[in-house]
């Protein structure tokens, strides 16, 4: 049975810096991929930056050149380093594998499995 736990999450002023943790129980890493999703209040879930052994990271466009996903196998752990932050980052961050999201919500429990969330808070 795969688990994820979040944590990391906290409030910090425009151009701060956040780490995220999620550790993955019961992960195959060679043939799984990580992802980071959030939701903010009114909007629609989106997939943030994903991370799998094989292939290159992903990144939605918005925070290309700020955010960092990386894992460390041998701690179970995948990270998202988020700099420069802005207040539009502030939402509540999912860590999630085999992952899908149905009606722009997030988690989508049926689709996956996700993290329990943290929220991120960026005050401008």
């Amino acid at each position: 049975t795969v688990k994820l736990v979040e944590s990391g999450g906290g409030s910090v002023q425009a151009g701060g810096s956040l780490r995220l943790s999620c550790v993955a129980y019961g992960i195959t890493w060679d043939e799984s991929e990580i992802d980071w999703f959030r939701q903010a209040p009114g909007k629609m879930c989106e997939r943030v930056a994903g991370i799998n052994v094989n292939g290159p990271s992903y990144y939605v466009e918005s925070v290309k050149g700020r955010f960092t996903i990386s894992h460390d196998s041998a701690a179970n752990t995948v990270y998202l380093h988020m700099n420069a932050l802005k207040s539009e980052d502030t939402a509540t961050y999912y860590c999630a594998t085999a992952a899908a999201v149905l009606g722009g919500q997030c988690p989508s429990l049926d689709f996956g499995t996700w993290g329990q969330g943290t929220l991120v808070t960026v005050s401008s």
